[in-house]
């Protein structure tokens, strides 16, 4: 999504010409492209796909739409496995339309865990909640905390359901270091991403997340909690941003890769 302007093919022979191995894919560009000949691209390409973002939106209180968003995850998942990986990044949803109810909302989730958690299991592929900076409480994602992230995945195996700790939506919690090393213990970090915060906030704030090094926040400092709380894995970047998008996508590659390394250890 950092570089969306690029086709996957474009992606692919990017990442190679920069030595970069791993991708956190997208649904939309992978449906794009073909599931199947996505997978035959990465593979080809020595590509290791990291993460599948996204499945979730689970709030639903209508049964038919309750029924579609489990249908839709349930091929997320599917998807995930073919694409060769074992993390699928769930963006758990916000109100429905006219209700007031979070306690209400973050128990449907916790529902729609209990059928998705074994199904994804039965496929290789762990379910990640990602809390969401509170700014996306009402539409987005009603999980605005590791906290409140973690107390929905551990009523789960691990094996099954754990978080996605994404900086640009937790630098501000000072609670967060805390919950990292929480969720470390119970093996439950299953996804790390980097974006860093600037302000002003563009219209819509969805696509606001800075090029790392150009906001607020140490990449440093919430890489080493997560090693700290026993994370070996990969560290994805994941920038929403307009001003990213409407410029070259090799550059942007390069500039990002760039940043990563100046940013992290």
């Amino acid at each position: 999504m950092t570089v969306k302007q690029l086709s996957l093919p474009e992606l692919a022979d990017g990442c190679a010409r920069l030595d970069i191995g791993h991708v956190g894919l997208w649904r939309e560009p992978v449906r794009f492209h073909g599931l199947e000949a996505a997978a035959k691209l990465v593979r080809d390409a020595g590509l290791t796909v990291t993460s599948l973002c996204r499945g979730g939106f689970l709030t639903a209180i209508d049964p038919r739409e309750r029924a579609e968003a489990l249908a839709d995850n349930r091929r997320a998942v599917d998807e995930a496995a073919a694409l060769g990986t074992d993390t699928l990044v769930l963006v758990s949803g916000g109100l429905p339309a006219g209700s007031r109810d979070l306690r209400g909302a973050r128990e449907r989730i916790a529902d729609a865990l209990a059928e998705l958690g074994p199904y994804a299991e039965r496929h290789g592929v762990r379910l990640a909640i990602e809390p969401l900076h509170p700014m996306f409480a009402s539409d987005r994602c009603v999980v605005s905390t590791l906290a409140q992230a973690l107390d929905l995945a551990e009523r789960f195996p691990a094996r099954q359901v754990g978080v996605t700790v994404d900086t640009y939506h937790v630098w501000w919690d000072d609670t967060a270091p805390g919950q990292i090393a929480r969720a470390g213990a119970g093996g439950r970090i299953h996804c790390f991403q980097l974006a860093d915060w600037t302000t002003p906030l563009p219209e819509g704030v969805l696509d606001g997340r800075g090029q790392l090094g150009d906001g607020a926040i140490d990449m440093r400092e919430w890489q080493g909690h997560v090693e700290a709380a026993g994370y070996s894995g990969p560290i994805e970047v994941e920038l929403f941003n307009g001003g990213l998008w409407a410029r070259d996508g090799f550059e942007v590659l390069a500039e990002t890769a760039a940043r990563f390394a100046e940013h992290t250890r």
